[in-house]
C-alpha cells in the first residue's frame, strides 16, 4: 500500500452505504469506522471511532430523499472530521440534492443550490466530488475545487453492448441537447429532442412534440435524473406514437419520487437505465429498471485526487 493510500480514510454515512462499500473495495482499503445514532429527540449523534489526525478524509453521502436528513448528517460529519484534525476533507456527493434550485425563476425565490454550497464550505469541506450535477453553474457556487464526473461513457458502453440498430438519442428538452450529443457521438447515432410546454406548477407538462427523425429507430431518452418520471413516460408514448421502433431511457440519478416506479413499469419504455448514485429501496424496484454502478468511476476519481492527478482525463 502506497503512503498516499495509507493516509486515506473513507467514511460512509446513511444515504448509500452499499455504494460506499463498493468504492472502498475498488480502492483496496477498509471502510472508516464511525457510528451515526439519534438522541431521543431525533438529533444526530456522530462518532468517529478511529484516529484521523493528519489524514485525507473522504465522506460519501448522497443528499437524496430524505434530503434534509442526509444533508444534516453530512454537515455534522464534516464538522466532526475537521475537529478531529484531518489534513483534508473531501466530500463525495454522488447525487447533489437541491441542484435544480440554481437560480431565481420567479421573484422572491431562494437560490438553494448556492445556500447548500455555502453550508458545505462553512462546515469545513476542502473539495467536492459529484456526479452529473443538474446545473453546471453549481460548480461556481463553491470557492473550493469541485470535480463533476460524467456517466455518458458508462451509458454508451451499456447500449453499445446491446447492439441496437438505427439509434436516435433524444434530449427531453432543448437544454439537454449537449448531453444527448455526447452520448450520440459515442454511439454513432443521430439526435432528436422533445419539445415540452411546461405549466407554472412544478413537474407538470401541458403539451409535448418531437423534433427530429425517429420513425423506425430505437430511441434512447437521456437526462440527468428521473424524478416523477412524467418526462420520460410521456416522451416514450409520444415517440412510439411518432413511429419509434422501441424506446429506452437512461438517467444518472434515479430519484423516482412517489408513483414514478409504477409509471415507468406501466409505460411504453422498454428499459430505464440509471446508475446507483441513489439507493433504491426494495419497494421501488421494478423489472424495467437497470442500475449501473458508478463505484469504479468514483473510486478512480478519489484515487486521482489523492495522487494529485487529473480527473478530467477520465473522460478523454
Amino acid at each position: 500500500m502506497s503512503s498516499d493510500i495509507s493516509n486515506m480514510r473513507v467514511f460512509t454515512l446513511n444515504s448509500n452505504p452499499a455504494l460506499a462499500r463498493e468504492i472502498v473495495d475498488h480502492i483496496g482499503i477498509n471502510m472508516g469506522k464511525s457510528t451515526i445514532k439519534r438522541f431521543s429527540d431525533g438529533e444526530i449523534q456522530m462518532n468517529i471511532e478511529e484516529s484521523i489526525r493528519g489524514c485525507d478524509v473522504y465522506l460519501i453521502q448522497s443528499t437524496s430523499e430524505p434530503g434534509n436528513e442526509y444533508l444534516m448528517e453530512l454537515l455534522i460529519m464534516i464538522d466532526a472530521v475537521k475537529r478531529a484534525s484531518a489534513k483534508t476533507i473531501n466530500v463525495v456527493i454522488p447525487y447533489y440534492g437541491y441542484s435544480r434550485q440554481d437560480r431565481k425563476a420567479r421573484s422572491r425565490e431562494p437560490i438553494t443550490a448556492k445556500l447548500i454550497a455555502n453550508l458545505i464550505e462553512a462546515a469545513g469541506a476542502d473539495r467536492v466530488i459529484s456526479v452529473d450535477i443538474h446545473a453546471p453553474q453549481v460548480q461556481g457556487f463553491f470557492n473550493i475545487p469541485v470535480d463533476k464526473l460524467e456517466v455518458f461513457p458508462l451509458m454508451a458502453k451499456y447500449f453499445t453492448e446491446k447492439k441496437l440498430e438505427e439509434i436516435v438519442v433524444v434530449a427531453p428538452e432543448n437544454a439537454g441537447v449537449t448531453r444527448s450529443r455526447q452520448l450520440a457521438n459515442r454511439l454513432g447515432a443521430s439526435i432528436a429532442f422533445i419539445d415540452k410546454k411546461r405549466s407554472r406548477e412544478p413537474n407538470i407538462i401541458e403539451s409535448i412534440d418531437i423534433i427530429g427523425e425517429i420513425k423506425g429507430k430505437s430511441a434512447i431518452i437521456i437526462d440527468d435524473m428521473v424524478d416523477t418520471a412524467r418526462t420520460i413516460t410521456t416522451g416514450a408514448a409520444a415517440l412510439m406514437e411518432k413511429g419509434a421502433k422501441e424506446v429506452y431511457a437512461c438517467c444518472t440519478h434515479p430519484v423516482l419520487s412517489g408513483p414514478a416506479p409504477d409509471w415507468v413499469q406501466n409505460s411504453e419504455l422498454k428499459e430505464l437505465v440509471t446508475t446507483n448514485t441513489i439507493h433504491i429501496p426494495d419497494q421501488k424496484r421494478i423489472e424495467k429498471h437497470t442500475a449501473l454502478s458508478v463505484a469504479p468511476l468514483l473510486a478512480e476519481a478519489i484515487l486521482r485526487v489523492q495522487h494529485n492527478k487529473s480527473v478530467s482525463t477520465l473522460f478523454d
